[in-house]
């Protein structure tokens, strides 16, 4: 009896893993993520280019200074008589000319397109950034769902080594009964169908394990086959409310972020198509350097050095009606960016009031399951007492164990839920954080 009783406590004794294996908390693993993870490398950079991008020049404000040069040369046969009788005959000439300098092109006023354009860069510079938001926040809910369903898993597989234990012991129990004939052979095959029973869930929980790993580990960029254990605490926020989490979720949501700076992009667009029923200004300078020789002729050679300065200025006057189509389309493309704003607002509250229905539900059914919990152990305890006395069979000791456990799972299971939840709505209203 004796036996029994220490294998009994043994249910509720946490499992302890190999020391082998390393511990990954769950600031580790963010750490990781944020660091090492390729979507978040590749929208950091996405940020880096839009940077480089933002600049006056590329805006259209700075003047352009193009180098030139020139260089002709040809090679004549010529036989030319002129007026007075006189024939000159030449062959081989060569004639060359060089032209060389700097010129300058310098737009003044465009109709206020480069200021609107100026304005566009800074927003894409602002868009990147959101969307670098969207993919850590993306990041960090899909590791936080990760870690504790590990968290879960490995919590289940120490529930069920428990129960193999003692279904273990209870099978040898009944092997020795059957021997004396003290029991029957169905005594036996039971304890073996249940033993086999738990064994069975025990491999379809580890493979379970074994996957969210691998998928955890490819979060973190690290090798598939990585090796770890999870830190099985789990620290749950109920103190959530409907309003704030709503409030936030509009405030500080990054994809209504993005149809915001989305709207300013487009505003700006809208600009620069007016501009063009401006004028535009452009002015012009040169210096050039011009050098020719040429064997015949009154002048044989020649240097230059010019000063070449002015303005353009060119309207456009009628093409066709484009300007007036390109307008319209721009505004109903503004007008599309208003009703994206306005679609993601209705589709983030939609989410935060069923998730939050969800959490409510989740809380509840916690409490539930934590009284059942306490039932279902006190049952085990009475239980247990019996058989220490041996008023009960093996068979009604396994029952109350099987119920206990199965109470512990979904206690678990609803833990898990209630995490889940409040990680998703956390994430709509933006302040998912890294600890």
């Amino acid at each position: 009896m004796r036996n029994v009783f220490y294998l009994i406590l043994i249910f509720n004794i946490s499992f302890t893993q190999s020391n082998a294996q390393e511990l990954l908390t769950l600031e580790s693993a963010i750490e990781k993520c944020l660091e090492n993870n390729f979507d978040l490398k590749i929208a950091k950079n996405e940020v880096r280019i839009a940077s480089e991008n933002q600049s006056i020049g590329n805006a259209g404000m700075l003047p352009r200074v193009n180098g030139i040069i020139t260089n002709n040369n040809t090679i004549l046969n010529i036989d030319q008589t002129f007026a007075n009788g006189e024939n000159v005959e030449i062959d081989g000439a060569q004639n060359i000319n060089i032209n060389y300098g700097v010129g300058l092109e310098w737009t003044i006023f465009d109709g206020f397109r480069m200021f609107a354009r100026n304005k566009q860069l800074k927003e894409s510079i602002k868009l990147s950034e959101s969307e670098l938001r969207v993919g850590i926040l993306t990041r960090l809910s899909e590791v936080y769902e990760t870690y504790f369903q590990l968290v879960n898993l490995q919590k289940q597989i120490q529930n069920i080594d428990s129960i193999i234990s003692v279904s273990e012991f209870r099978l040898k129990t009944a092997q020795n009964r059957f021997t004396i004939g003290k029991a029957s052979k169905l005594e036996v095959l039971n304890a073996e169908v249940d033993l086999n029973t738990d064994k069975s869930l025990r491999l379809t929980l580890q493979e379970q394990f074994q996957i969210a790993k691998v998928q955890l580990n490819q979060l973190l960029v690290q090798p598939p086959q990585f090796d770890f254990k999870v830190d099985t605490k789990l620290i749950l926020d109920q103190t959530l409310k409907f309003d704030e989490i709503n409030e936030l979720a509009l405030q500080q949501n990054p994809q209504l972020q993005i149809q915001f700076i989305n709207q300013k992009i487009q505003e700006y667009e809208l600009k620069q198509v007016k501009a063009n029923r401006y004028p535009v200004v452009t002015l012009t300078s040169g210096y050039n350097l011009v050098r020719s020789q040429t064997p015949f002729g009154f002048v044989t050679e020649s240097t230059g050095r010019n000063i070449n300065y002015g303005f353009t200025a060119t309207l456009n006057i009628f093409d066709g009606f484009n300007q007036n189509r390109n307008e319209k389309v721009a505004k109903i493309q503004l007008e599309n960016s208003q009703f994206l704003i306005e679609q993601q607002k209705q589709s983030i509250q939609s989410q935060v009031a069923v998730l939050f229905q969800t959490y409510l539900s989740s809380l509840a059914l916690l409490d539930l399951e934590r009284q059942n919990e306490t039932i279902a152990k006190q049952n085990l305890n009475i239980t247990l007492e019996k058989f220490k006395i041996g008023t009960i069979s093996t068979v009604e000791f396994r029952t109350a164990q099987e119920n206990y456990t199965n109470a512990v799972m979904r206690l678990n299971n609803a833990e898990l839920t209630v995490k889940l939840t409040e990680i998703n709505l956390k994430e709509l209203a933006g302040s998912l954080t890294v600890k």
